[in-house]
């Protein structure tokens, strides 16, 4: 690209952010499920310069196709399933230079992994069109002296913070029933509310979404017997 054009595509690339924050904002006040994940997982996009059908190994530094190929033959598909390869296996995996391996392991060290667990209060005692609250514990595991820093996205034009959704919805309706967006350090207990919904049992989706890394989404089905 010459420089122009490239002034103009981070131009693109960081507004794009902004606006798919608000894209969340809009389709959530119309609490539509599916419209609002895609856009979250956008910004996934967006932020690590991968599409969707693309292996979330692309996104650390110095994956070619060509070890990413390696990699899916040693049934190595995620950046866990390499964090879990001892040392010697993992530098004959990749074949890489001094250099690049300290770049793998600056990526590896900021890639989130979050334990999350959640609780319905009075979960027993559940009735059509009352508040349910869910409570929301959040846990980072990260070395005791290890700081929280940017995102590492080598292909985003600046610095960029980690941010979080929390949604419960239902699949079965496509509605959207509540959401959070989260700043996560260390650990966090936030909660969601939203109406009951009619009499009878239903599976909500409790999704822990990523606003800048591919693979560390979660999801959890929520049980909820409604009663009269």
């Amino acid at each position: 690209l010459s420089a122009d054009l490239h002034q103009d595509q981070q131009f693109v690339v960081e507004n794009a952010t902004r606006l798919l924050l608000a894209m969340v904002d809009v389709i959530s006040s119309r609490s539509w499920l599916s419209p609002a994940l895609a856009a979250m997982e956008l910004s996934q996009m967006v932020t690590q310069g991968v599409w969707d059908v693309d292996s979330h190994l692309k996104q650390i530094p110095h994956f070619t196709e060509e070890r990413i190929s390696r990699c899916r033959a040693a049934k190595v598909e995620s950046v866990f399933d390499l964090l879990e390869l001892e040392d010697d296996k993992r530098r004959e995996l990749l074949q890489m230079t001094k250099g690049q391996l300290s770049e793998v392991a600056a990526f590896c060290n900021r890639y989130p992994n979050i334990d999350v667990e959640y609780s319905v209060k009075d979960e027993d005692d559940v009735h059509a069109g009352s508040p349910v609250t869910v409570e929301v514990k959040l846990q980072r595991e990260i070395e005791e002296d290890a700081e929280v820093g940017p995102v590492y996205a080598n292909l985003y034009p600046k610095e960029k913070a980690e941010g979080w959704w929390l949604i419960i919805g239902d699949k079965s309706n496509n509605q959207l029933l509540a959401i959070k967006r989260v700043t996560l350090a260390r650990k966090q207990v936030t909660k969601l509310e939203f109406a009951a919904p009619s009499i009878g049992t239903h599976t909500l989706t409790l999704s822990f979404m990523s606003d800048s890394f591919f693979g560390c989404d979660q999801e959890y089905d929520i049980s909820l017997n409604v009663k009269k």
